[in-house]
Order: C-alpha cells, then sequence, then structure tokens
C-alpha cells in the first residue's frame, strides 16, 4: 500500500488533495445530512463556487443526492465513505500514530479521529463518535458509568444509542457543577445519555468546588453520600482534560490561587487537579465526586479531548493518569502530542 502511495504521489501530485478534499465533503456530509450547500461551505472552509463543482462531480457519480432540504449520501455514497476511511487512516498513518501515543504515554490504547476540533467543531462530534463506539464495545452486563461535564461530554451522548439487551446501564455525575451552560453540566449529559440508550441515571446537586467545612458537611447527607458510593463503585469513567487557565477561570478563581496557577505553570485540570507540563499537581481543588486516586480502581477510564491547542493539557494529565486511560483525541492534538 505504501508503495502505490508514493508512486501515486510521484506521477499524479494532484490526486491525494483531490481524495482527501472529496473525502472530506463526503464525511461531513455524512455526519450533518441533510446538509445545505452554504452550511457545508462553512463547515469545510471552502468558497460555494469549488463546493458546488465538487457536490455535481459526487451527484453524477451518484454518491450524494439532493432534495429540498438538502444533501444527503447514496446507499454507494456510504459504502464508498466506509472503505475510504480506512484507506485515509492508513494514508495518514494514523494507525501509528495511535501506536506511538500510546506507547509515548504508557497508556492502554490510544484512539485518533481525523482533523482538528480547533479548527472544525465537526471534529468534535467525531470524538463524540468514537468515544460512544469505545464506549459500546466495553459494556459488560452492570455498567455504573461516571462522567463528568462539558461540551465534549455533551457530543459523546449525541451518538449514544439503546443497547442490546441483556446490558444494565447507569449514568452517574461524577462531580458537581462547574458553572457550564446546564446542557454541559454532568447531570444534564448524564439524564441525555440515559435518554438516548433507554437507560437509568442519577442526579447529583452538588457544587463542585466547596470549603472543606461544607464538604464534610455536605457528604454526610444520606442522598449525597449515597450516589458518591455509586461514584466511587463505577466501571467506567468517561471524562475531558481541561485547560488549566480557562478551567481556572470557570470556577472564577480567587486572584491568589490564579498566582499560584501561574507561578506553577499550570497547563491541564482534569477532577479539580491542576497539573505542571512536567505532570505535578500544582494546586487542587475541593470538590465532592471522583478523586484522582479513585481511578486506579477503575476497570475503563476513558479520557476525551481534541484540538491542538490542547495538547500540553494532555500531556500535563496522562503524566498522572491510570494506565488503564483510553485516550480519544484528534489529529490536532496528536501530532502535537508527538512533536512535543
Amino acid at each position: 500500500m505504501q508503495s502505490f502511495i508514493d508512486m501515486t504521489k510521484r506521477l499524479l501530485p494532484d490526486f491525494l488533495p483531490v481524495l482527501q478534499k472529496r473525502h472530506s465533503i463526503l464525511r461531513y456530509i455524512g455526519m450533518m445530512q441533510p446538509v445545505g450547500r452554504r452550511s457545508l461551505a462553512t463547515s469545510l472552509g471552502l468558497t460555494e463556487r469549488i463546493l458546488r463543482s465538487e457536490v455535481e462531480f459526487l451527484k453524477e457519480q451518484n454518491l450524494i443526492y439532493t432534495n429540498n432540504v438538502g444533501m444527503s449520501l447514496t446507499l454507494e455514497g456510504k459504502n464508498l465513505l466506509e472503505d475510504l476511511n480506512g484507506f485515509m487512516r492508513e494514508l495518514k498513518g494514523i494507525d501509528v500514530m495511535e501506536l506511538e501515543l500510546k506507547h509515548q504515554l504508557g497508556i492502554k490504547k490510544v484512539i485518533i479521529v481525523p482533523g482538528d476540533s480547533d479548527e472544525s467543531p465537526m471534529v468534535k462530534s467525531e470524538l463524540g463518535k468514537a468515544s460512544a463506539a469505545c464506549m459500546k464495545k466495553l459494556f459488560q452486563g452492570e455498567n455504573i458509568i461516571a462522567v463528568t461535564g462539558g461540551s465534549t461530554m455533551a457530543a459523546v451522548a449525541e451518538w449514544l444509542s439503546p443497547e442490546a439487551s441483556g446490558k444494565e446501564l447507569l449514568f452517574v455525575p461524577a462531580r458537581g457543577g462547574v458553572g457550564e451552560d446546564v446542557q454541559n453540566q454532568a447531570n444534564t449529559i448524564c439524564s441525555n445519555m440515559a435518554q438516548n440508550t433507554h437507560s437509568r441515571h442519577r442526579v447529583f446537586y452538588v457544587p463542585d468546588q466547596v470549603s472543606t467545612e461544607i464538604y464534610d458537611s455536605l457528604i454526610k447527607e444520606p442522598g449525597i453520600h449515597e450516589v458518591l458510593e455509586l461514584i466511587r463503585s463505577a466501571n467506567m469513567v468517561l471524562h475531558g482534560i481541561g485547560d488549566a487557565m480557562t478551567m481556572a477561570e470557570r470556577r472564577k478563581t480567587n486572584p491568589d490561587i490564579l498566582e499560584k496557577l501561574e507561578n506553577g505553570k499550570a497547563a491541564g485540570e482534569a477532577f479539580g487537579y491542576y497539573f505542571s507540563e512536567a505532570g505535578e499537581i500544582v494546586h487542587k481543588v475541593v470538590t465532592i465526586g471522583l478523586q484522582l486516586e479513585d481511578l486506579a480502581k477503575i476497570q475503563n477510564v476513558i479520557a476525551v479531548a481534541g484540538g491542538a491547542s490542547k495538547a500540553k493539557a494532555i500531556r500535563a494529565y496522562m503524566k498522572q493518569a491510570p494506565p488503564s486511560t483510553i485516550l480519544i483525541t484528534d489529529e490536532g492534538a496528536a501530532n502535537n502530542l508527538l512533536n512535543q
């Protein structure tokens, strides 16, 4: 295969760029269908004039069809896209990148989706799709899944669907609210995941960040204690990785702690822990919910984060992540991680 690709690059230098462009168009139509030309052009970063000629070609090849609501893939287009996805992964060396990154980070597995979520919101949807597929493969008879908040976790919920009979799912928030929009809070995401899988969920109405005194008081409350026990008995955790200063601002962190984070060169955040690029814990927020030390006892830990700008945050957290971690990321972050 590689020799064929090398020959093609020399004899038909325009072939691969055209192939990549048409693959992207088919992939985005498949994700967004039915989609209008203007919306698709914006997502792809192409002019409508260029896209128009490509769309006409794909219609002639019976790969897409159009109607009054937009463009969609034909059955032939879906089949071709499935074959192309594997070819493009090999062409870009994504399988090799996954293995290199897995060994470099010292974790169980790395899954990389094409693109950079910093540049296209559709790549975040791809992260969600890959995460949902990974979760489904790991579901057992009875499952308690602890989930954090954030827009990436919300994207995962959109791709979950009802499970086959014989598998019980219970979604629980991994921690309290962090002040995100309601749709990005763990309670809402767990509710959406349960609804999309026809399963159950529990709510956890507590703040993410509290004083030590309030923490000691709240965890004694029977309802909170019960949910905490469920969280700690989870056999799967799905969580994001945040940029340290972005998360600090979201938590409305006081100036003294902000200075501490800046002086400690905090790069990443997860579960209320702020990590330097070397992986050292710079600061720990008193949070109600899953703690970093709890992860070592959990069978499947799935971390989802993408975008080239997240590479430092991912590396910072991965130095503390348990070996059971599966990282789901995109090309933008993966290339930066491998080149650091």
